[in-house]
C-alpha cells in the first residue's frame, strides 16, 4: 500500500468512498494520483463514466476519503480530505480533486 498517491497514477479497479453525505462503492476503471496545483498538494481520483447522481453526491459532501483496490488487494487508503473541485473530463470520467 502506498502512503501518499505521487505523480505516478495508480490504477485499481474498484473504489470505497465515505463522505459526509454518502457512502459509495464503485467498480470500473479508476485513477489516483497527486497533483501539484500553484505550488499545493492535491489527491485527484478519476472514476468511471457513471450514474449523473455521483457528481451531485460529491459536489454536496465537504469531505470524503477513500480506499482505492486492484482485486483485493488495497492500492491506497487516503485520509480525510476536503473537496476542492468536481468536474466531468471529455470521456465523462468523474474527476474529484481533494487536500488534507
Amino acid at each position: 500500500m502506498t502512503d501518499f498517491p505521487g505523480p505516478i497514477p495508480m490504477h485499481g479497479d474498484r473504489v470505497e468512498i465515505l463522505a459526509t453525505t454518502f457512502v459509495a462503492t464503485i467498480t470500473g476503471k479508476i485513477t489516483s494520483r497527486g497533483v501539484l496545483v500553484d505550488g499545493n498538494g492535491f489527491v485527484e481520483l478519476v472514476l468511471p463514466d457513471g450514474d449523473p447522481q455521483q457528481r451531485r453526491d460529491l459536489e454536496r459532501a465537504t469531505w470524503y476519503q477513500y480506499r482505492l483496490y486492484d482485486g483485493d488487494a488495497l492500492l491506497y487508503s487516503s485520509p480525510g480530505l476536503q473537496v476542492r473541485e468536481t468536474r466531468r473530463e471529455g470521456d465523462g470520467a468523474l474527476v474529484v480533486m481533494g487536500s488534507p
